[in-house]
């Protein structure tokens, strides 16, 4: 049977950037409080300011009408070429940078096909008939981008599994991580004790696809909003996509814009801000999994020198836009950054941080810097 196999709802993976990537023992030693004010990379300047037009968005395959038909047979001898052309690779991605082994990308196989083909309908007694989102010519095509150019399972199918939703992204938009959804957990967490920050305004900064901003804006109470910002259009227009996907438009906000500039008319008056920014180190971007360096986007990964530009940028802001009691959650590259944010805001001259805590992700890694303003 052609859609035998996994469901949907296992759909996850583990990421690479889930994992603490080793640093150099000079890691860090040269960060100052002088030298990273600016939180953005010179080659941002590059980056067009309009949103892009509907036109332009990513249609996910699960999405698109089912225009096309094929036969069982020929989706069968699809399938089998698809197996052959991993077997081929063998354990190549694993043992080159920690990419994908054969059994998840079998099981990307069976995702592929639960996406594009719709439904089984007998023509006559002897053939069988199935419709689909795409070609079969198409379909061929993809797979063999997925091997060939390691462009990720995510851009082929244009959509995440993401806690209980389904995300929209595209070349340009960072993939959601699974570790990254703890941050919605310490959100349920806090607005569970607190009226004030369940109804308040909240802030993701830097969303991507608008994973946190969606996720969170489910969690508030009937009052509580948030604006979520993005330097790039493409991630911005995504975001705001899968926001109406959702019917969240009363409750969410997408700003373009680079990190807390949208926010002017909400200084001082953020319940609570929450952002996985850039912390990778930029001479440790090329070294990631292929399907990470060479197709996410490197505005979505580069933390400049040591990864800590945007992650300081964001520690000094925070001040300034939280009110009295308001809660912050930033994630990190792991242990080490997470204790030097921690030190920077505990004794930066103009700290206003109090119970600052660093929280293990899933994996027991110490991921998550959080705390609230005075």
């Amino acid at each position: 049977m052609i859609l035998s196999g996994f469901p949907r709802f296992i759909r996850c993976r583990v990421s690479p950037l889930s994992q603490n990537l080793k640093q150099p023992n000079n890691y860090l030693q040269t960060l100052s409080h002088s030298t990273h004010h600016h939180g953005i990379v010179s080659c941002l300047s590059t980056i067009p300011s309009k949103p892009i037009s509907s036109s332009q968005l990513q249609i996910p395959l699960f999405l698109r009408e089912p225009i096309y038909s094929a036969t069982v047979s020929d989706l069968e001898k699809w399938k089998n070429w698809a197996k052959t052309l991993v077997y081929s690779v063998g354990s190549k991605f694993l043992e080159t940078d920690n990419g994908p082994e054969v059994n998840t990308l079998y099981r990307e196989i069976q995702w592929l096909l639960e996406d594009v083909v719709v439904e089984e309908q007998r023509v006559s007694t002897e053939e069988k008939v199935v419709k689909l989102r795409t070609e079969m010519d198409q379909l061929y095509f993809l797979w063999k981008q997925r091997i060939e150019k390691r462009r990720p399972f995510q851009y082929i199918v244009g959509c995440e599994h993401w806690r209980d939703l389904i995300l929209c992204v595209q070349e340009g938009v960072l993939i959601p991580r699974p570790e990254t959804a703890k941050i919605v957990e310490l959100v349920q967490e806090v607005v569970a004790k607190d009226k004030g920050l369940r109804e308040g305004l909240w802030a993701d900064l830097g969303t991507g696809s608008g994973a946190l901003a969606i996720a969170i804006g489910k969690v508030l109470g009937t009052q509580g909003k948030v604006i979520a910002t993005d330097l790039s259009p493409i991630a911005a227009s995504v975001a705001e996509f899968n926001v109406k996907r959702y019917d969240l438009q009363d409750k969410v906000e997408i700003r373009q814009g680079s990190w807390l500039e949208p926010l002017e008319d909400a200084k001082g008056k953020l319940a609570g801000l929450v952002s996985n920014p850039p912390y990778i180190p930029s001479d440790q971007i090329l070294g990631l999994q292929a399907e990470v360096g060479k197709h996410e986007p490197r505005l979505a990964l580069d933390g400049g020198e040591n990864g800590m530009d945007d992650l300081l940028h964001l520690c000094e802001g925070a001040a300034s836009m939280l009110k009295p009691g308001g809660f912050y959650a930033f994630e990190t590259n792991g242990e080490k950054q997470s204790k030097f944010l921690v030190n920077f805001m505990m004794n930066h001259p103009k700290s206003m941080f109090q119970d600052v805590r660093i929280l293990a992700d899933f994996a027991g890694i110490e991921r998550f810097v959080t705390g609230f303003c005075q």
